[in-house]
């Protein structure tokens, strides 16, 4: 059974809330500054602002089985709204502090709040499992062409404003004005979505369930966070801002070519995630997973190899169009092998997994930046660890099949 008008609302929040989130990323940091807060103070807000959405999301994602998903994404898109609000009416710190906490801000263009783990279980329950992981390559492709579409739009819509005169805090306004008003398209659309997205029998899955949301899934979510989490510390070592410097200084790059040559990476990424699905149905999501993330791996060590700009930019191109194949095939896979109402819990704790991965690993390479002789490390460390990842993924779960793969 289909259900058209519910995936073409998951797949038009997605899309908004992405572009939102690359919209503001752009100018976030200029807009505190030209508010008057110094770079610790912006710092430790960013901190705060991530450390509180993983909080908030990781109960959010783990009650949302029970106490609705409907419910709980119409929560994350008022914290969303609500957090736009505060953030255009004051630059008192405090105030600022505790709208990081409590709502939903991206200092990254990144995914954050509760969304992206109640949709993947959403779309789960509404598409087959044979269709599943191609409606997850094509939730991934446009959100990563949503994404790269609002950080240009963001970014020129300032530009532009600030030359016929505008002073930059009141266009910097503008911007965080339509992240908030995502926030309300946001909401609208989340009240049309049909009860279709919720779990069957939801009361008796609340009697059996136990951590964190989940029962009968408990270890190989476990087991699927602790991988994750070493997957995502790898990659916290060459974030693409790092990625941007180290080509900064290494080879004098500015930061218009810079731009441009994440702009066409990151729509490479979001291709590769229609290639893995041709793949999948082929080989497996497993197999897809670590025969196509060992190679992207081996060319991001390639890459401070290079001996001039050119060669370094076509190796990370070639990297990033086939380094996101494991992400769809990830999440199919993680919706696969839970029941149906820890869907939206596995999706949520592996999530919190690689964000607090993530977040320990950047300071490692501020430090090695920091040593001229250790300049490139992080691009070997980086691709070392997600290789020991792939291999340990493959160790673990190859025998684990998903249901479609089980003929």
């Amino acid at each position: 059974m289909t259900h058209r008008k519910d995936i073409s609302l998951l797949f038009a929040t997605r899309i908004i809330r992405l572009f939102c989130y690359g919209f503001l990323s752009v100018v976030l940091v200029l807009y505190l500054a030209e508010a008057g807060l110094t770079e610790k103070q912006i710092g430790l807000l960013f901190t705060l602002t991530l450390a509180g959405d993983a909080g908030i999301s990781l109960w959010l994602t783990t009650h949302a089985d029970g106490f609705g998903r409907k419910r709980t994404l119409l929560i994350g898109a008022l914290l969303m709204l609500g957090a736009g609000i505060v953030f255009i009416l004051t630059n008192n710190i405090v105030i600022l502090m505790a709208a990081a906490i409590i709502g939903v801000i991206s200092p990254s263009g990144n995914e954050i709040g509760p969304f992206l783990s109640v949709e993947q279980a959403g779309l789960s329950q509404l598409v087959s499992n044979e269709t599943r992981t191609n409606t997850f390559a094509w939730y991934n492709l446009v959100g990563s062409f949503s994404t790269a579409s609002g950080a240009l739009a963001g970014g020129w819509l300032a530009q532009i404003l600030q030359s016929r005169g505008w002073a930059a805090l009141e266009a910097y306004r503008l911007i965080l004005m339509g992240y908030a008003l995502g926030g309300l398209l946001l909401t609208i659309l989340f009240f049309a979505v049909s009860p279709a997205i919720e779990v069957v029998n939801t009361k008796t899955n609340i009697e059996i369930k136990k951590t964190f949301g989940l029962h009968r899934s408990q270890k190989v979510v476990i087991k699927l966070s602790m991988l994750f989490a070493l997957d995502a510390f790898a990659g916290g070592l060459i974030v693409q801002s790092m990625i941007a410097y180290w080509f900064h200084v290494k080879f004098g790059v500015d930061a218009g070519i810079l731009g441009s040559i994440f702009f066409f990476a990151n729509i490479l990424a979001g291709i590769s995630a229609l290639l893995a699905v041709k793949i999948a149905a082929k080989i497996g999501l497993i197999n897809t997973m670590v025969f196509t993330h060992i190679p992207s791996n081996i060319l991001l060590m390639l890459v401070p190899l290079m001996p001039s700009l050119p060669f370094a930019i076509g190796l990370l191109l070639l990297r990033f169009s086939i380094s996101q194949m494991d992400v769809p095939t990830r999440q199919s896979y993680t919706m696969a092998v839970v029941s149906p109402d820890e869907r939206s819990a596995a999706a949520g704790v592996t999530a919190i997994a690689r964000s607090v991965g993530a977040a320990i690993s950047p300071t490692l390479t501020g430090i090695f930046f920091s040593i001229p002789a250790l300049f490139s490390v992080p691009f070997f460390l980086a691709g070392g660890l997600k290789i020991v990842y792939d291999l340990l993924l493959f160790r673990e779960f190859r025998s684990v099949k998903p249901p479609e793969e089980k003929k």
